[in-house]
């Protein structure tokens, strides 16, 4: 295969992934990367653990990765919700998919939690600012959900 088919093959790909899913297309990405560099370290970091690797525990672990993508369409089913909801009731909000996003951007800080984990325990060295600094974006996360959901409870008490 030539150089420019490959390249025409994942244009094509990020393209369609792109106009399907619009702003949710760079998040989704990164926790699918986040995702595979997650799985791949904790099978390298398996011996380290003294833990074995088994067909039960790698299935597991595939389960947990597709339930995370499922926590992303829930989020992306509850933003369409509430646009069809403001839509009924006249109200414009300015997202299309503002709680999927947020759910992916935890996600991805979780997963890159644990890789440093994984990293961590096969005894390469990470900064030090590293983890304090993902934990930080992780709760900033929490807070934007949780802001969120008191807006959204304050308007609903608004009659709005």
């Amino acid at each position: 295969m030539s150089e420019n088919y490959i390249k025409a093959i994942f244009a094509t790909f990020f393209g369609v992934i792109s106009s399907l899913l619009g702003v949710l297309a760079v998040p989704v990405m990164l926790v699918v990367v986040c995702n595979i560099i997650d799985y791949a370290t904790g099978l390298m970091a398996s011996p380290y653990r003294s833990e074995d690797i088994n067909s039960y525990k790698s299935i597991r672990g595939i389960q947990k990765k597709v339930c995370m993508w499922l926590l992303i369409a829930v989020g992306a089913v509850i933003d369409q919700l509430l646009l069809h909801t403001s839509a009924i009731t006249g109200i414009s909000l300015p997202f299309t998919f503002l709680v999927a996003c947020i759910v992916a951007l935890w996600i991805i800080c979780n997963e890159i939690i644990s890789i440093l984990e994984n990293v961590k325990d096969m005894g390469v060295n990470i900064p030090g600012f590293l983890e304090p600094l993902v934990r930080n974006i992780k709760s900033q996360v929490e807070e934007m959900g949780e802001q969120e959901k008191w807006d959204i409870e304050q308007k609903d008490r608004d009659g709005e």
